[in-house]
């Protein structure tokens, strides 16, 4: 990975090298199982294509869409995915701090050692979330050699040792469990596949956010080493009195804070609709769905508080199980009112996305997109 007008703000390479050395060791397979896996993962995932769209019906039949790879990977490979992932969409802020590093307090410090330094600990935090992650559709990857990508951006990605692990802890039947988070990391395959406008809008919006962001270089690296330490374990329970900061709380500009609150709603939409679809689909196709559901909902709810911790501190997002239940609640109210061609309508463009207020109140959205009256209260209705 080259480097920034000369010495990086972020040593990839090391960042990579870091997680890759610390991230734990996934479950024990043989070489058998783990060839099994990784050919019933690939098999699902081609499964799920044809679930999905026949359930949520945003690709007509017949339909020519952009094709987008699969990829199978170990915890290593998420790493060096993601890392090549956030690079991609981070060059901009960090080319804008790079210019602004020579005259920054500190910067003569930040420039000999501070790459490394939050090379380090970036890879700290990417091996604790290395073994937590079951699926992503990776919308801004670039193309490489070793990972591809589809021209347009964009791979679907399944951690194999991770999902056996998680089968296992649950004591759930393997078959419908891997079949099960293919639904789900298939619905945003399809989510952007079938929306060629959607990716464009996100990185618009974020790069837009970026932009506008006025900070020295030493401040945003010091949050990003500080969510590091905290979620690694470095730093005593005593030192988090600033736990709650985050790189949005550098926010200054109404717009900013417009752009975060319609990025949040996006976020919500996106994960609401792959709960919701995975729900739909399930009870035809996976067997043990409801033990499999109750089970997993458990363990969001408990194990899972960290890893939606460190991505709300570092990115200042709302937390990642608000976003599921408030966008499946949505969802499932919005279809209840006008179907799933009605709630289809809001892929039609940027102008028909739920706003943050309408995703608390879905029947607002149906009122707006659709012309129609609040009367129904599809907005209490529950799934």
């Amino acid at each position: 990975m080259t480097s920034i007008s000369g010495a990086e703000m972020v040593d990839w390479n090391l960042a990579v090298a870091t997680a890759t050395r610390l991230v734990r060791p996934g479950p024990e397979v043989t070489r058998d199982e783990a060839r099994a896996v990784v050919a019933e993962l690939r098999g699902h995932a081609r499964t799920s294509e044809r679930h999905v769209r026949e359930f949520t019906r945003m690709i007509p039949e017949g339909a020519s869409v952009p094709d987008t790879p699969v990829l199978v990977v170990d915890r290593a490979g998420w790493v060096k995915a993601n890392v090549a992932g956030f690079r991609e969409l981070l060059m901009p802020l960090l080319g804008k701090m790079q210019d602004r590093r020579a005259s920054a307090a500190g910067g003569a410090v930040l420039g000999a050692v501070g790459g490394k330094v939050t090379g380090v600990e970036l890879g700290m935090l990417l091996s604790f979330l290395a073994s937590r992650v079951l699926g992503q559709y990776e919308t801004f990857a670039p193309v490489s050699r070793d990972l591809p990508a589809s021209a347009a951006g964009g791979r679907l990605l399944l951690v194999a040792p991770n999902i056996v692990h998680v089968e296992r802890e649950l004591e759930v039947a393997p078959h419908d469990f891997r079949l099960w988070v293919c639904l789900h990391e298939e619905t945003h395959r399809t989510q952007f596949t079938a929306v060629p406008w959607l990716r464009a809008h996100l990185e618009g919006e974020i790069q837009t956010f970026l932009g506008a962001t006025e900070v020295d270089p030493t401040t945003v690296l010091e949050r990003i080493r500080e969510a590091a330490q905290s979620f690694a374990g470095a730093r005593p329970d005593a030192e988090r009195e600033d736990e709650g900061r985050s790189l949005v709380e550098l926010v200054q500009t109404p717009e900013q804070r417009e752009i975060l609150a319609r990025l949040t709603a996006v976020m919500s939409l996106l994960e609401g609709h792959a709960d919701f679809v995975m729900d739909g689909v399930g009870p035809q196709v996976v067997p043990s769905v409801a033990e499999i559901r109750e089970k997993f909902q458990q363990r969001r709810a408990s194990g899972a508080g960290r890893l939606d911790a460190a991505l709300r501190k570092l990115l200042g997002l709302d937390a990642k199980l608000r976003q599921y239940r408030d966008g499946e609640r949505f969802v499932r109210a919005v279809v209840g009112q006008v179907g799933m061609d009605g709630f289809n309508r809001v892929w039609t463009s940027p102008n028909t996305l739920p706003t943050k207020a309408e995703i608390d109140r879905p029947a607002d959205w149906v009122a707006r997109v659709h012309g129609k009256g609040s009367e129904g209260g599809g907005e209490d209705r529950q799934g």
